[in-house]
């Protein structure tokens, strides 16, 4: 006499519930990390090809960057670290002795007064985009702390304690003026 097990079966109905509850579970608990950006607002469009301007050389402190993570600073080779405080120095220069709250060494190389300082960054399409970031973070941390300094002489108050109007004039006494050129 031939005994014939049946084949013990696993009721897979319930196996779905809980992998759809498992789903549901990673989907609410999980963190999507997303990218941080760049805050810059796009200048004002210009109808006409006629928007560009002359400027002079001294008014532009160019910072080139490269695959190799290179920083070159007005054709210098520089650290990291020292973009903060040559931005620091270049944009608060008064080079024609006409801003009357800046503190500079009024160089005949470095920017006329804050509101004509131009900071060209060039980078390829190489450049690392850590280093990228990295270099607008000290340039927006030299503007800033310039802007702190306004704020505090000024108006005796931080610069996150200031009213709307006088963050406006703070922005117009130290503008964040960035050229930014990728090159070949």
């Amino acid at each position: 006499m031939r005994h014939h097990r049946n084949s013990e079966n696993v009721n897979a109905g319930s196996m779905a519930d809980i992998a759809f509850l498992l789903l549901i579970f990673f989907l609410v608990t999980t963190t999507i990390s997303t990218d941080a950006g760049i805050n810059r607002n796009l200048p004002a469009f210009c109808p006409t090809n006629d928007c560009a301007t002359l400027t002079a050389d001294n008014n532009v402190l160019r910072i080139v960057l490269n695959n190799s993570k290179d920083i070159l600073m007005n054709n210098k080779l520089d650290p990291l670290n020292a973009i903060n405080q040559q931005v620091s120095n270049f944009v608060n220069n008064n080079g024609d002795n006409s801003c009357s709250y800046c503190s500079g060494e009024q160089l005949l190389t470095a920017s006329d007064n804050p509101q004509k300082a131009i900071i060209s960054l060039e980078h390829n399409r190489q450049t690392s985009y850590e280093l990228f970031i990295q270099v607008q973070n000290s340039i927006s941390k030299a503007i800033t702390d310039l802007r702190e300094v306004y704020s505090q002489n000024n108006f005796r108050k931080s610069l996150s304690d200031l009213s709307s109007t006088e963050i406006e004039e703070v922005r117009k006494a130290y503008p964040l003026i960035i050229l930014e050129v990728e090159t070949n």
